[in-house]
C-alpha cells in the first residue's frame, strides 16, 4: 500500500496540541490594522482551536500530524 501524502499547505498552517486538538492562527491581523481596535487586535493575535466537525477532514490532509 502506498504512503499517504501530506497536504503541505495544511501542514504549514496547522499545529496539533498534546491532546490531539488542532490549532490555527486567526485571520484579519496582518494589514489594515489602523481601523481595528486594540482589543480586537489582541484577540486576533491568539490562536484558535479547530471545530470538531472539521477534524476528520483535516486529519486526512495531515495524516502524520498527531
Amino acid at each position: 500500500m502506498p504512503k499517504m501524502r501530506t497536504r503541505k499547505t495544511a501542514a504549514k498552517r496547522l499545529s496539533f496540541t498534546g491532546t490531539g486538538k488542532i490549532k490555527f492562527r486567526s485571520n484579519n491581523n496582518s494589514h489594515l490594522l489602523t481601523r481595528k481596535s486594540a482589543s480586537r487586535k489582541r484577540r486576533l493575535q491568539r490562536g484558535k482551536i479547530l471545530d470538531a466537525s472539521f477534524e476528520p477532514a483535516v486529519k486526512k490532509m495531515v495524516p502524520y500530524g498527531s
